[in-house]
C-alpha cells in the first residue's frame, strides 16, 4: 500500500535510507517531508541486539526523525540481501548512508559500484571527519565534533571552560547540508543525466557553522573566546534581569543604543564618554550591562518586551521549551504538527520550518514499524511472491 506523500514537491524521487542515529536520518527526513518515496532499510529483527541506535523506537527522538517513511528489513551482509539491495538501487534516485567510510566499500555499495548499475544514482554519505584523511576511520559523535570544530571554546561564560551546546548541532547541520547536497545533485542531473557522490561530515558542518567566528580567525587572526550571553560584537546585546525573570535585548549601532537609553529612561547615557561609541561600550561592557540591569529589574519581562519592541529595539522572552510551544506566534506558525498512529493515538512532532505556497509539507504518516512495508516495497520493485519467500527462507529479510 503506497504511503501518503508529505508533499508533491519531490514525489518523483525514490530514496533508499541506510542511515542510523541522527545525522543521516536528519538528511533523509528533509527528503521525506517534501514528498520523496523514502524506503528505510533496516536490519532484520533476528539480527538486531538491544535497542536501535539512537534510542528506543517509540521514544521522541526516533519518532520525530522517521515520520513520512516506509520500512523494510534487509540483511546487507548476506549475498541474497545485498543482491536485493542492488536491485532496488538500480531503480532508485538516491541512497543515503552514514556508515564509517570503509563500510560501503566492504559491502560493495560505494559510489563506483552503484554507478555501474545506475549511472543516475546519487549517493549521499555522512561521516564523522571526512571520507579520507588521517581521521577517516575514527568513529564520529556530535560532541566530539563540537569540540574539534571550535564551538565548545566559544560557548559558555568567560573562564567557564568548554561547554557543549544544548542540541546536537553538528549532527543536525551535517544532515541538513547533506540534504542540500542531494538537492543540488538532483538538479544537476536534469542537465547531465548522471548522478554523483555527495559527502559531508560532522566536522565540516560544525566548522561551517562557526561562520563569522571562523572568519575572525581566517581574516584577522583573532581567536574568539567565550562571551557567555553577550554578543561578541554588538553591544548592548545579551540577557538582562527583570522583576520576574530575564529577557534578551539585541541592540547594535548608535541608533539602537539611543533607543535603548530612551526606553529605560536614561537619555544622559547616550553621549556619556564611556558608552558613546561602540568601541567604548565594548570596553565598558560589564559596567554598562549592570547599568541596564538596574533599570530593567524594575518592570516585568512582559512590560519590557512591549516597551522595547514599540521603540524598535529587538527584545524577547527567554522561554523553557513548554513556554515556547505555548507562545501565540509559535502556535500561529504551526510548527508543532500531529499525525494519527495506527492505534488511534496522536503523535506530535516538529514540522518543517519552511513554507511553500503550492507544495507545502505535512506530517503524512507516523514512523513505520520495523519492516512494516517489506512486502509492499519489494512487490513495487518487481519481486515476485516466490522471490520474497526465498529471501525470507535465506533470512535476508
Amino acid at each position: 500500500m503506497p504511503l501518503p506523500r508529505a508533499s508533491q514537491a519531490l514525489t518523483r524521487f525514490t530514496v533508499l535510507d541506510l542511515t542510523r542515529v541522527r545525522s543521516g536520518p536528519t538528511a533523509v527526513r528533509q527528503l521525506a517531508d517534501w514528498g520523496a518515496n523514502v524506503i528505510k532499510i533496516e536490519t532484520p529483527e533476528h539480527l538486531e541486539s538491544g535497542e536501535p541506535p539512537g534510542g528506543l523506537r517509540e521514544g521522541p527522538d526516533f519518532q520525530n526523525l522517521h515520520r513520512n517513511k516506509r520500512s523494510i528489513t534487509l540483511n546487507l551482509k548476506s549475498p541474497e540481501g545485498l543482491a536485493a539491495f542492488r536491485r532496488l538501487a538500480a531503480r532508485a534516485d538516491v541512497v543515503v548512508e552514514n556508515f564509517r567510510p570503509d563500510v560501503k566499500q566492504r559491502l560493495g555499495i560505494d559510489y563506483a559500484e552503484l554507478r555501474k548499475i545506475n549511472k543516475g544514482i546519487v549517493l549521499a554519505s555522512i561521516s564523522g571527519f571526512g571520507q579520507d584523511g588521517p581521521y577517516r576511520e575514527r568513529p564520529g559523535f556530535d560532541q566530539i565534533a563540537q569540540g574539534m570544530g571550535g564551538l565548545m571554546s566559544i560557548t559558555g561564560l568567560p573562564g567557564q571552560g568548554p561547554v557543549r551546546v544544548g542540541i546536537p548541532v553538528a549532527d543536525l547541520t551535517a544532515g541538513l547540508f547533506c540534504a542540500l547536497g542531494v538537492m543540488v545533485a538532483l538538479l544537476e542531473r536534469e542537465q547531465s543525466g548522471e548522478g554523483q557522490w555527495v559527502s559531508t561530515s560532522l566536522l565540516q558542518a560544525q566548522i561551517f557553522m562557526l561562520d563569522f567566528q571562523a572568519a575572525r580567525w581566517l581574516m584577522s587572526h583573532e581567536v574568539p573566546k567565550q562571551a557567555g550571553n553577550n554578543h561578541p560584537t554588538s553591544i548592548p546585546t545579551g540577557v538582562f534581569k527583570t522583576s520576574d525573570g530575564h529577557i534578551n535585548i539585541a541592540a547594535t549601532g548608535g541608533v539602537m543604543w539611543e533607543r535603548v537609553c530612551q526606553a529605560i529612561g536614561t537619555p544622559e547615557l547616550i553621549n556619556h564618554p564611556d558608552y558613546a561609541t561602540n568601541a567604548a561600550r565594548s570596553k565598558n561592557r560589564d559596567v554598562l550591562n549592570a547599568e541596564i540591569d538596574k533599570r530593567t529589574a524594575t518592570k516585568t519581562s512582559a512590560e519590557w518586551i512591549d516597551i522595547f519592541n514599540k521603540t524598535g529595539v529587538p527584545c524577547g522572552p527567554i522561554y523553557t521549551i513548554d513556554q515556547m510551544f505555548a507562545d501565540p506566534q509559535v502556535k500561529h506558525l504551526g510548527i508543532a504538527q500531529g499525525v494519527d498512529k495506527a492505534d488511534g493515538s496522536r503523535l506530535n512532532v516538529v514540522g518543517q520550518p519552511i513554507a511553500l505556497s503550492r507544495t507545502p509539507s505535512r506530517i503524512a504518516a507516523p514512523p513505520p514499524e520495523l519492516g512494516q512495508h517489506t512486502e509492499d516495497v519489494l512487490k513495487e520493485f518487481g519481486f515476485s511472491a516466490g522471490e520474497i519467500a526465498a529471501l525470507r527462507t535465506a533470512k535476508a529479510l
